[in-house]
């Protein structure tokens, strides 16, 4: 499981989500946001939101599509944020959308980058949740989230086997 900017386990569970429930989610969120405004586009923060962003946009007939690129993880650990591109707005009628809000460090800078967009996330752990204005799915803080792009079909382990020490 991937490690802290410490380097250490902080995560506990995984919440595997697959590409079926990953539309499903992100047309949830679709379903949340046809009310709360006239939007002018949408701003997918890469990479984790271009999926949710485009399920997003045909749902919601948006074609005016912008990114805000920013770099975090590497090799699965959490590090200091990079911003490799930025948007000229300040948000205004503007979805902003990722996948996930975390501990809320990206979701701090994209917010001072467009203050006045609507942030959604399709998924949201407690310590970034203020971070955003609309979201789908709460999850623990110590879960890590296996989106569909991270992984592939491999034989899983049963639960009680991973109690047991290995000979």
């Amino acid at each position: 499981m991937p490690l802290d900017e410490k380097g250490s386990q902080r995560y506990r569970k995984i919440y595997p989500v697959s590409w079926e429930q990953l539309h499903r989610d992100a047309k949830a969120l679709a379903w949340r946001l046809v009310e709360l405004g006239n939007w002018q586009g949408i701003i997918a923060i890469t990479r984790g939101g271009l999926v949710p962003a485009a399920v997003i946009a045909r749902e919601l007939e948006i074609r005016l599509i912008d990114t805000v690129c920013l770099a975090s993880y590497q090799r699965q650990a959490q590090g200091e944020l990079r911003i490799l591109k930025r948007v000229a707005s300040d948000g205004e009628n503007w979805l902003l959308i990722d996948d996930l809000v975390d501990t809320g460090k990206t979701a701090r800078a994209v917010r001072r980058m467009l203050p006045k967009a609507h942030f959604a996330t399709v998924y949201a752990k407690p310590a970034g949740r203020p971070m955003v204005d609309t979201f789908v799915t709460e999850v623990s803080q110590d879960t890590w989230i296996l989106f569909p792009w991270d992984s592939e079909a491999s034989f899983a382990e049963p639960i009680i086997n991973l109690r047991k020490p290995v000979d």
